[in-house]
Order: structure tokens, then sequence, then C-alpha cells
């Protein structure tokens, strides 16, 4: 027998709709415009961490972010997009392969403009605390007693063997951000952001990702936000720099082939898009199903979308 029945009970649903109705809301009083792109085309990220969906020679969409920016370069005003996205992250509480995602630019933010913007956001969803700011040094300093930014290879090593984790076969263990991302995610995530949400903001410069690199050159313009142990946003200060934006993603490339993972190919609309000039800008993406699952009190995704296959 076929179960066809949806994961979500119809009363989810209805509060689903709720919470998707107070974010348009929310963004059509500050006058952000709302967007549609399209989710499946030739190019996709190189960031080593994402696994983004193959079909042929074209891709499910991580995020709308590239095509998002090439709006922002056309001359769009601030806009905003709620739509599905797709990664091949493991199945379990908090993770679907198939995910509807919030993503918005805001056009003359700084960083700690989009902070705060996202935290009215937190606050207007579900009802919380403002949250708490603490950096990526900071953080790893308070909790771990190291410094990230200098810390050697064998340093994290004996870290992470201290707090019984080993890597697999098959990683590159000279990785220095690999045993930082895994240092994150096993010891300092569970600790953070349980009364209240937490931005963890001022990113090693190596995990920038598609962020500015801040005045220090160590650190970079890009934040995360963690509550009741997930992980709920990421943002940026946007990276404006057409030939530091290829070089990233070159680099990607190459980072991709150490970890033994396939090459993607680059978005060179996108690069086009930036030369032709982006307004300077902030943004950031939110996993909406994630949110609802906090909004509804909720124990599994699956609770909270209408079916989870």
């Amino acid at each position: 027998m076929y179960n066809w029945q949806p994961s979500a009970s119809i009363n989810n649903l209805k509060k689903r709709a709720h919470v998707l109705q107070s974010v348009r809301e929310f963004f059509a009083q500050r006058q952000v415009l709302e967007v549609d792109t399209p989710l499946f085309y030739a190019s996709t990220v190189t960031d080593p961490v994402q696994v983004a969906f193959q079909l042929g020679d074209r891709f499910l969409q991580t995020s709308p972010e590239y095509a998002m920016k090439r709006l922002l370069a056309a001359g769009s005003p601030d806009i905003y997009q709620i739509c599905k996205a797709f990664r091949g992250d493991e199945m379990g509480r908090i993770h679907i392969p198939e995910f509807t995602m919030l993503e918005w630019y805001r056009i003359g933010f700084d960083l700690q403009d989009l902070m705060d913007e996202t935290a009215d956001l937190l606050q207007v969803i579900l009802k919380c605390e403002r949250p708490d700011l603490i950096s990526y040094r900071q953080l790893f300093l308070n909790i771990l007693q190291v410094d990230p930014l200098t810390a050697s290879l064998p340093e994290l090593k004996e870290i992470a063997s201290a707090h019984q984790i080993q890597l697999s076969a098959g990683f590159n263990t000279a990785d220095k951000d690999l045993w930082l991302d895994i240092l994150m995610s096993y010891v300092i995530e569970p600790q953070v952001g349980q009364a209240k949400p937490i931005f963890i903001y001022d990113y090693p410069s190596s995990q920038a990702a598609l962020a500015k690199i801040n005045p220090d050159g160590l650190t970079s313009g890009r934040f995360e936000v963690y509550y009741q142990g997930m992980e709920l946003a990421n943002g940026y200060h946007e990276l404006l720099d057409a030939d530091e934006l290829e070089r990233r993603f070159n680099a990607d490339n190459v980072l991709r082939k150490t970890r033994q993972l396939p090459e993607r190919p680059i978005d060179h609309r996108l690069i086009a898009a930036q030369r032709h000039g982006i307004p300077e800008c902030a943004g950031v993406a939110l996993g909406l199903d994630r949110l609802m699952m906090l909004a509804l009190q909720a124990k599994h995704i699956k609770e909270v979308v209408a079916f989870a296959e």
C-alpha cells in the first residue's frame, strides 16, 4: 500500500500559510519587491559544502542567489523571494532535499543593518527575545579556548580528538576550514542559541563564500543565525568585485578536487552582471521550513511540509 497522506497535518498547513502571509506582510511594509526567478539552469554553486542535483547538463538550484543578483545589476529595487531550493543533504529531523527558502537583498545595507532586519523578522514570526550577537573568533575563544584565525592544524586536530571526533577515510585532513567546520558543527553549535537566537558574524576570510573581506583581511562580512540547535540563516555583506568573484569560483573548484568532489560549471552570467555593476548591498538566505518548525513547535521538519518524500 502506498502512503498518500500528507506528512503535515492540515492544521499545521493552515498555520504555515499564516506564517507565510506574515513574512510577505513584513516585506510589504518595508517596500521590498517579491520576485520569482528560475531554479533550473546550466550552472550552480561551486561551494564544496553544497551538494547540487544535476539533471542532464542542468542543475536544480541550491538557492536563487545568482539570479537575484542579476536582477539587482539590472536595476531592480530591494527584492525578496520565497521559493523551493534543492540540496543533496542527508534526510533527517531538519533536512529534506527539497525545501522552502526565503532570500532577500537590501540595497545600501551593511552586515549590521541586515542582522538588525533579520532579528526583526525573527521576533515578528517567533515572538522570541532579541538575538545575541557574537563574533566567530570570540565564540571559539569562549568555548574551545582557541583562536580560529591563528590556530594551527595540529591544534585543531588535538581539540577534535579531545572531543572524540575523527574523520572518516577520504577527507583531506590538511584542510583547516574542514576542521573548523567540524568543531563548529559538533562542539559549538549544540551549546549556543538555545534560549534565544544567536548571530555569529565575521567568519574567517577563508570561509567568506560570496561575502566581502573585512578591512582586517582576516575576517569576512558574513553571519549565520542559530536557534534551538538549528542553523536558520546565512547572510553576506555582498562581494561586488567581479574579478574576485571569478577567482573564488575557480578556487572552489580546486578545493572540490582536493575533497574528491566533481567540479562545477561557473556562472559566467553572474560574473558579467557584477562587471556591469551590482549596487552596494547585503543579502541573506533563511530556511523557511526550519523557521516553521520553531513557530509551530514541531519536532521534525516533516510536520511542517505537505509532503516529505
